[in-house]
């Protein structure tokens, strides 16, 4: 399919794509089913992507990037996730990926230096510390508890948080806390720059999740007891956490949703060989109308979510918040990834659960798409609240008087 990707867009994905088969998928076949890969064979992988000038292709040269455009990037992390280890070999990975794009944004000279240059490097991790427990801050962020008082010249942080992603392992978090009581969340919150060395940051444990001996992405709860960093590690503006977040995970969303892409389409070409080269019933399996219909729909689904991915891109790109685009676009491409990922494995046969190939490893991991950044229920939320503001009372009244 053709796409309004750049030339540069284009050359760029086939150079990443390259990399992909050449370099990171024999390493995944090394590893495949035993669990994570080390972190040498990780670094080692990014030294391969910074030799062939792919590492970090989000980030400007300043910080030892490639200075793609946002848009630009979309194919080229597609390209990435078509091995789990994708990502981290090119240093786009969740949530460093999101972090980084944070303190570019809201970050002082004075916080990048410190945090992003490092982040960048891949020398230290991050996590990004909003959802909390069951009486917290979760889907609906208006219940947000967690707290920053300032004293002097600190501010000090209470709370409690959980599925915070790498927060085990992060050298930093970003921590969303209420800094006006008094003003609704959205207008009195703000981010914080936590060292997690800071007294009174404890990680409670990793939560136990579907797909995190493959992956090897932990998610954290974490309790922040009295902790006190200096007033210097306010991310952004005071009061202005929401905002910030929204334009952090706007585009976050839209970047996850062509890393998953880029691994569904990896499971078809995988199904697609497989039925091509099983023979049952008299013949190749791939001529079989069922297994042909089921290809069919993927195809068309996969090119659908691509779709929607740049059309909400180019809302952003010219200023949008692009909101129902984004949200419209997650809940498509969080579905059709698993119900693409789901079919392959089927295909398949017993082969498909087997840890000979890279599907089961995916299905475990993919599932978790549909809740990671916003639950398919509270975008659908968001949708409908933005359709059904659009009926005017006349449209409803001639709709009720001619039965229609």
């Amino acid at each position: 399919m053709e796409y309004d990707d750049t030339e540069r867009a284009r050359e760029f994905a086939a150079r990443t794509r390259e990399f992909l088969d050449e370099e990171v998928i024999p390493v995944e076949r090394e590893v495949l089913g035993s669990g994570p890969v080390s972190e040498g064979q990780v670094e080692g992988l990014r030294e391969a992507a910074r030799e062939r000038g792919l590492y970090a292709p989000h980030l400007p040269e300043k910080y030892g990037g490639q200075g793609l455009s946002y848009r630009d990037m979309l194919p080229v992390f597609e390209a990435a996730g078509r091995s789990l280890l994708g990502p981290a070999a090119l240093r786009v990975d969740a949530p460093d990926e999101g972090n980084m794009h944070t303190l570019e944004l809201f970050g002082t000279d004075e916080q990048k230096e410190e945090w992003l240059k490092p982040l960048a490097a891949g020398e230290v991790r991050s996590g990004f510390s909003m959802t909390e427990p069951i009486q917290g801050g979760g889907s609906d962020p208006k219940m947000l508890k967690t707290e920053a008082r300032k004293e002097g010249d600190e501010w000090v942080i209470d709370g409690h948080k959980w599925w915070t992603t790498q927060g085990a392992e992060a050298d930093v978090l970003i921590v969303m806390a209420r800094t006006d009581p008094e003003a609704h969340p959205y207008a009195g919150c703000s981010l914080f720059l936590v060292p997690s060395d800071t007294d009174g940051v404890e990680v409670v444990r990793n939560i136990p999740h579907v797909g995190g001996e493959v992956s090897g992405m932990s998610h954290a709860e974490i309790r922040y007891n009295g902790v006190r960093i200096p007033e210097g590690n306010l991310l952004g503006g005071l009061n202005e956490g929401f905002s910030h977040a929204q334009q952090r995970l706007g585009p976050a969303r839209l970047t996850h949703c062509m890393r998953y892409s880029g691994m569904a389409e990896r499971a078809l070409d995988v199904a697609k060989a497989y039925v091509s080269e099983r023979e049952a019933f008299d013949g190749p399996l791939a001529e079989k109308q069922a297994i042909r219909f089921t290809i069919a729909e993927a195809e068309t689904n996969l090119h659908a979510a691509r779709t929607m991915v740049r059309h909400a891109a180019r809302e952003i790109d010219s200023g949008g918040e692009a909101r129902i685009p984004v949200s419209m676009a997650k809940v498509f491409a969080a579905n059709t990834v698993q119900e693409v990922i789901d079919d392959c494995l089927q295909l398949c046969g017993a082969n498909g659960i087997g840890k000979d190939l890279p599907l089961a490893d995916f299905y475990e991991n993919a599932r978790q798409f549909r809740l990671v950044d916003g639950a398919d229920e509270v975008h659908k939320r968001v949708i409908a609240r933005e359709a059904l503001s659009e009926v005017r009372p006349e449209e409803i009244e001639s709709i009720t008087r001619y039965g229609g």
